[in-house]
């Protein structure tokens, strides 16, 4: 078969202009690293290396957001267990206040030491990140979170809104808690019935804690008040009064007797020791009632009653005794409600934790893929640059040796 010479040569070319472009490809692998220089090198490569590198930014997002949630809970956390401490030792010196050796002064002196941990604890409720935002304050991070209002207690600033960040691509978590949540609210469960007695009372009853004997009983939930009278005789009779039924319901006039049980509704029931007056009154409240809530209005009460004198009156004493009793279970309830708020704090800190293993993992799993599919296989790269070298080379001199092929050399020896 007749071959061309035009054919010869244009094969040739053809051949050594293809291994050229191999030679060279390899050679920007080699030196870039990368094995796709552009989406035509491997374009079903391509694509799976944009869907990994997508989803590396987002586990990369997700890494950040853990990051910050974790710093925004560890926060709080800290702040809580400093509220914690700070609310054990007011509760400490209203035991220590009961003491029945204790004079007005000395009585006073630790309404002071009270006062101070008061406001401790208002400047542990407006506590700031590191960017200046309240961290109690919901979404109106920017407002002080509580201000003194007049006539004791506080006002709250902030919303009921709950902050949340994105942590996982199924998962938002909370990353603060409302102040009102905080310091505002009891929990509906495990609290103490609230007893109190009414400041205007003259005599010197004084009302116990609550005693439930059936939990199951709904009429517990119910507010009651206890109010004393006197027939003019000097004999005290009381009657109770369910003020959350509808209508509300009153027993009959029963005679009192100090340190009897006094039944409310069919679950519970309270004594009050000492001689109540006509015109006494007492009650109780569930602990979530709005009047038992507010931390900074029980200590607030309980630090006006110690500034109170009591110039050593029965009935100032029984008065004063009532107060300590009620600030006592309203802020055992508040300090039950702080713990619970910071154990679930802390549970969502040991998931954003777990969350940041995992998202480690997959991170670096991911990473590993794409730098498997991207990265030049120097090796293999090497060698075939070598093998393709050799055979380029071969190419030349097979071309060089045939384009000397004439049959004009032997013509003209």
């Amino acid at each position: 078969m007749r071959i061309a010479t035009s054919q010869l040569y244009s094969n040739n070319v053809s051949t050594m202009e293809n291994q050229q472009a191999q030679i060279l490809q390899l050679q920007a692998q080699i030196s870039s690293g990368s094995a796709l220089s552009t989406p035509a090198d491997d374009p079903l490569g391509a694509a799976q290396a944009v869907q990994l590198s997508a989803t590396s930014a987002t586990l990369s997002q997700y890494a950040s957001n853990q990051t910050t949630a974790l710093s925004s809970l560890q926060l709080e956390d800290n702040t809580l267990t400093s509220v914690t401490s700070t609310l054990q030792s007011i509760n400490s010196l209203m035991i220590q206040s009961q003491n029945g050796a204790l004079n007005d002064s000395d009585r006073s002196a630790l309404a002071q030491q009270m006062t101070g941990l008061r406001n401790q604890l208002l400047t542990l409720a407006n506590t700031t990140d590191g960017s200046g935002n309240y961290i109690f304050s919901g979404f109106q991070s920017t407002s002080q979170v509580f201000s003194n209002a007049s006539g004791g207690g506080v006002t709250y600033n902030g919303d009921a809104g709950q902050r949340t960040m994105q942590v996982s691509g199924s998962r938002q978590i909370a990353v603060g808690d409302t102040g009102a949540q905080v310091f505002q609210s009891v929990q509906a469960v495990g609290s103490d019935i609230v007893q109190s007695a009414s400041t205007g009372n003259t005599g010197t009853g004084v009302v116990s804690a609550v005693t439930v004997t059936d939990p199951s009983q709904a009429t517990n939930n119910d507010s009651y008040a206890i109010n004393f009278s006197d027939d003019g005789s000097g004999n005290i009779s009381y009657t109770v009064t369910d003020n959350t039924a509808n209508p509300p319901t009153t027993t009959s006039p029963a005679a009192y007797t100090s340190g009897d049980a006094i039944p409310l509704g069919s679950g519970m029931n309270v004594s009050i020791t000492g001689s109540p007056k006509g015109g006494d009154a007492f009650s109780v409240t569930p602990a979530s009632n709005s009047a038992n809530t507010d931390v900074f209005k029980t200590i607030d009460n309980v630090i006006s009653a110690l500034q109170t004198p009591t110039n050593n009156s029965p009935a100032a004493v029984a008065t004063l005794t009532n107060q300590l009793n009620t600030g006592l279970t309203q802020l055992g309830n508040s300090l039950s409600n702080v713990i619970t708020m910071q154990a679930s704090v802390g549970g969502r800190e040991q998931e954003v934790k777990a969350l940041q293993t995992v998202t480690s993992t997959n991170s670096l799993q991911v990473t590993t893929n794409l730098q498997d599919l991207t990265s030049t296989d120097m090796v293999s790269a090497i060698s075939q640059f070598e093998q393709l070298s050799n055979a380029l080379t071969a190419s030349q001199k097979s071309f060089a040796a045939t384009q000397n092929l004439s049959l004009f050399q032997y013509i003209n020896p």
